[in-house]
């Protein structure tokens, strides 16, 4: 077999394997793409290894790396292990193999591919192809200098998932000085933080909006009723299940949870009765999408449904969640509630870890009384009258 040449590896264009001896190979791909491969036998049994793409790597630079992995291989090591050991780990590298780590852990891919998506937008393009071991603080700076004051909450989610990257690359023994994160926040020019909360209808208003709604047909409809009585958020909400009801209480499990920990909801009448309005429709979701293909499962409405609603309703200036604000303000302003069993029935925890770790009672048979007067609020059978609901 006549071993490849230069101007032979630049002409070849049809798809298939082409040898230069000793194992070496040119692979060239369907799309043109070529890249080489060494094929060699460790511990009597094949191991097939790529050695880069063929743009990247020249005939000679192939044939020196192969024949130093062919020397590992005959010495009864590992060509591959020895290969990934001497080879340089770029920041980029660390931050896809720090990612792989993460993603059992988190409820939803999205969350993965926003991760990565922020360091392709802001780090990659500074110092994704650097050796980590000579990155260092300098250039963390210039990777948020031009966001921090600008995109500040982003700027602080790339901060943070560089030092996640770097305390990876340290424990896996990729880097041996300090995370350069560290202190660079004294640097780095001074923010002062806006609270920013959703829209909210204010709390008096809220009747008249759920009467309007009221006369509206549709799933999506029944489902912000279900989310104002219940204080739910959206997904919590659309994504619920008949399987979740139990009586007159909605059990939602841990997994569908803000927090990741399950949170029993008491059902006012209301409730009750728009759970009927839709029974039926669906074995599994309560309030399923009207977009299903024929013979399939039934599927969850999007997160869109309800701005889609307020638009056909000509009611703007106020977001879904802002409907928790409008309970919350309702228990301060007009029920007079004692401030932990308003937060327990949004699902917040109140306290510090230790406060928490003793405060096991949900409070649900206050909360029962609470949410039994937001309902006859909301459906106007409480007028104007002040309740008060503290046990």
């Amino acid at each position: 077999m006549p071993r490849l040449t230069v101007k032979t590896v630049a002409k070849l264009e049809e798809p298939g394997m082409y040898g230069d001896g000793q194992g070496l190979y040119l692979r060239v791909g369907a799309g043109g793409a070529k890249s080489w491969v060494l094929r060699t036998l460790v511990h009597g049994r094949r191991q097939e290894l790529g050695l880069g793409s063929a743009s990247l790597v020249s005939l000679g630079e192939a044939r020196d790396e192969a024949q130093a992995l062919r020397r590992v291989a005959r010495a009864g090591g590992d060509p591959k292990a020895s290969r990934d050991r001497t080879r340089v780990l770029t920041f980029e590298d660390a931050a896809r193999a720090k990612l792989k780590e993460l993603e059992p852990t988190w409820k939803n891919s999205g969350h993965g591919k926003r991760w990565i998506a922020s360091l392709e937008a802001y780090a990659f393009p500074l110092i994704g192809d650097r050796n980590i071991q000579t990155v260092g603080i300098a250039d963390v700076l210039g990777v948020l200098n031009p966001i921090w004051t600008t995109k500040n909450d982003t700027a602080r989610r790339v901060k943070q998932r560089i030092a996640v990257i770097f305390d990876w690359a340290k424990g896996n023994g990729h880097y041996f000085n300090e995370n350069p994160v560290n202190g660079v926040e004294r640097v780095l020019p001074p923010v002062k933080k806006r609270q920013e909360h959703m829209a909210a209808l204010p709390w008096v208003d809220v009747p008249a909006f759920y009467a309007e709604l009221g006369e509206r047909e549709g799933v999506s409809a029944r489902c912000l009723s279900f989310l104002i009585l219940t204080c739910s958020r959206s997904g919590e909400a659309r994504g619920a299940r008949w399987a979740e009801i139990n009586g007159d209480v909605w059990e939602i499990p841990a997994g569908r949870m803000k927090a990741g920990s399950s949170h029993r909801v008491p059902l006012c009448e209301a409730a009750l009765e728009v759970l009927e309005s839709v029974r039926g429709l669906d074995n599994d979701l309560i309030f399923p999408s009207a977009q299903r293909a024929p013979r399939c499962p039934a599927r969850q409405m999007s997160d869109a449904v309800f701005k889609r609603l307020q638009d056909r309703m000509g009611r703007q200036g106020f977001t879904v969640h802002g409907f928790r604000s409008s309970f919350r303000d309702w228990c301060s302003e007009s029920a007079h509630a004692d401030r932990e069993v308003a937060e327990a029935a949004l699902a917040h925890s109140l306290g510090n870890k230790v406060e928490q770790a003793y405060a096991r009672s949900d409070l649900f048979d206050r909360r029962r009384y609470l949410m039994d007067a937001w309902g006859r609020f909301v459906t106007g059978q409480a007028g104007e009258v002040v309740e008060l609901v503290r046990a």
